[in-house]
């Protein structure tokens, strides 16, 4: 993903410069975090790399594709095929098994029906949870529910992995271990960029980015 100098600025009166001009570049294969306080733009900035905001000013490029000119439609299909969520609170349906609930993230995209199911327990697999597959969320640990929806959002086998917060409803047990699935995601060659108030988390990057009042900004580079 690559950020040209992208802002946005929600209409008045008086209007609301959210995102000042910034620049980003984050590789194939990066784990990258982004950091600040409450209100410096963090949701803002979720918003706009996960496609559900267009900027007011800029580029933003996914995947090489130029977003800013794309029509609605185009934009959700492209966040479909490229993007997975993963939230601080979970947002499953309490009445769904974990495969049910991994099985409804690929609804609107183009994996056939007959496949979702097979498609939603490999996703399972994958987080650990192959053991799991039929459970309830409430039958579930904090832990456990944030493998599901981290499985949910593989699912669509995206590009990038956008994760808001992913520990803060956690306890330190399971946010390690969530953490640790993040780890190996990353290991596999998964792009990863992580939102956080939570300098410990925020470590587990490979280098970190920080935005205050609506702008980005890296570390000098030593040497």
């Amino acid at each position: 993903m690559e950020f040209r100098q992208v802002s946005l600025t929600y209409p008045g009166p008086p209007p609301v410069t959210a995102l000042r001009p910034c620049e980003l570049v984050v590789g194939k294969g990066e784990f990258i975090t982004i950091v600040g306080p409450s209100g410096s733009g963090k949701s803002t900035f979720l918003n706009v790399a996960g496609l559900l905001d267009a900027p007011t000013g800029g580029s933003y490029l996914l995947d090489g594709i130029d977003t800013a000119g794309l029509r609605d439609g185009d934009r959700t299909a492209l966040r479909g095929r490229r993007i997975g969520f993963v939230f601080q609170s979970f947002h499953l349906l309490p009445h769904r098994s974990a495969t049910e609930n991994v099985m409804l993230s690929m609804v609107y995209s183009a994996v056939p029906r007959a496949e979702r199911r097979a498609r939603a327990r490999a996703s399972l697999e994958r987080v650990g949870l192959g053991h799991r597959v039929d459970a309830l969320p409430g039958r579930l640990s904090g832990g456990e529910r944030q493998r599901v929806a981290i499985a949910r959002a593989l699912a669509g086998r995206p590009s990038l992995l956008l994760c808001d917060e992913p520990t803060g409803n956690l306890d330190s047990d399971n946010a390690e271990s969530v953490l640790g699935l993040l780890a190996e995601l990353h290991a596999s060659g998964m792009t990863i960029v992580v939102i956080t108030h939570d300098a410990e988390v925020a470590a587990r990057g490979e280098r970190t980015v920080t935005i205050r009042d609506g702008v980005l900004s890296e570390p000098a580079r030593v040497g």
